[in-house]
């Protein structure tokens, strides 16, 4: 049996084995642990990161408008409220609700024969007061004749002069109740007064119209042309004067999102005060609306083009940016990596901005897509127009093949 001082000697040789072999276990798990994970970084970094879908346009030079936008309402040039001028029957109505009419075309009948007789009395008392008046003057040349011959007195002849006079001035009272008979008569048909398109009909045939009746029969409205009134600051008056001095003011009018042209026109008038509680002033444009496409009552967006900046180097509104340092656009640089540049700009209308510092013209600027972008990350681009002329193509093929699928099905 070994004493204790014999196993007390060979233990300080142990310790030190024992440390080497649990240091190179940690090291043999270090490096297992490591190696796959340097590795896999090392493989990250040398991917290459997805490129980023965007859709830019080019920076192009052009003459850009001065427009001055405002929503407006569209007013008929000419409206009449169709009343009856006499009371009576009505006994038709002549034109359909919606219809196109000219001036003179007969829209409702009123029953005529009351009229009618009272323009018949009034021809039959003038022909009796005409045959007195003739009787009347055959005494006059009788009592002349006497009177020549010393047979008569002269007051005889002033007498029956005072007759004929009376006489004919009755004449004369009887034409007039002839022409305001007739004109009663007339008010019996009611005609179109201009060209125009009619509305409701508010009162039906067999009806008693009066000329006094709260409610029309229908109202008239003249939209070719149209006009549209809107207003503008004050502060645009002195630039929109200046243009009406150099020529006629082009107006074109949008829908009321703001998207699709209606029509365009002219600068008609500029009222003649402002309206100092709200420190605007009210214009009026008028349009041709050949297609109808303007109607009264509704509402509109108005472009006014007073002037035009020349020459300038612009962008799309969609390209430009605002951050805290101020304007900025992502430029696509000719290694199809993204660059965020700062910009001198001033935003103009809803189609351009003018760029006076931070761009040439030809370069590739963002305008879809720009919220995922870093400086320095690839992208892949397509140009606006393209996708504008590949959705056209779509439609156009889509167009296609449904009047092919009409054809088709018209086919027996």
């Amino acid at each position: 049996m070994k004493s204790r001082a014999d196993a007390t000697a060979h233990t300080p040789r142990k310790r030190p084995f024992l440390l080497a072999l649990v240091a190179l276990v940690a090291v043999a798990i270090a490096a297992a642990v490591f190696v796959p994970w340097n590795r896999s970084g090392r493989a990250a970094r040398a991917a290459p990161s997805a490129a980023i879908p965007v859709t830019v346009s080019t920076v192009a030079r052009r003459d850009v408008p001065i427009l001055l936008d405002s929503l407006g309402t569209v007013q008929a040039s000419n409206t009449v409220t169709i009343h009856s001028q006499v009371d009576g029957k009505l006994q038709s109505v002549n034109f359909v609700e919606g219809q196109e009419v000219h001036k003179g075309d007969t829209l409702a009948v009123i029953d005529p024969r009351a009229f009618q007789a009272t323009l018949d009395q009034a021809v039959a008392k003038k022909a009796q007061d005409e045959a007195q008046l003739i009787a009347a003057q055959k005494d006059l040349d009788r009592f002349k004749t006497l009177i020549a011959k010393a047979a008569g007195t002269q007051q005889s002849v002033d007498q029956q002069q005072g007759k004929v006079d009376q006489l004919k001035a009755t004449i004369d009272a009887d034409v007039g109740a002839i022409e305001s008979a007739q004109t009663q008569l007339s008010y019996t048909t009611i005609t179109a007064p201009i060209d125009g398109r009619v509305g409701f009909r508010q009162v039906d045939a067999g009806n008693i119209i009066h000329a006094n009746d709260p409610n029309p029969l229908t109202v008239l409205t003249l939209i070719r042309p149209s006009v549209a009134v809107f207003t503008l600051p004050q502060k645009d008056l002195a630039d929109v004067r200046d243009a009406m001095l150099r020529g006629p003011v082009p107006v074109i009018a949008f829908d009321q999102d703001n998207t699709r042209q209606l029509a365009q026109g002219e600068l008609l008038l500029i009222d003649n005060q402002i309206e100092h509680t709200t420190s605007t002033i009210q214009f009026k444009a008028r349009f041709p609306n050949e297609d109808d496409r303007l109607w009264p009552g509704e509402f509109v967006r108005l472009r006014v083009r007073v002037g035009t900046n020349a020459d300038v180097v612009t962008i799309p509104p969609a390209a430009l940016q605002r951050g805290p340092q101020g304007f900025y656009a992502w430029v696509i640089k000719p290694d199809n990596t993204a660059e965020q540049r700062p910009l001198e700009a001033t935003p103009i209308n809803a189609d351009a901005v003018i760029v006076t510092k931070g761009l040439s013209v030809g370069e590739s600027v963002v305008v879809k897509g720009q919220y995922r972008l870093q400086d320095g990350s690839r992208v892949e681009s397509k140009s606006e127009q393209a996708k504008s002329d590949q959705a056209k193509s779509e439609q156009a093929k889509s167009e296609q093949a449904k009047s092919e699928q009409t054809m088709m099905d018209r086919v027996p």
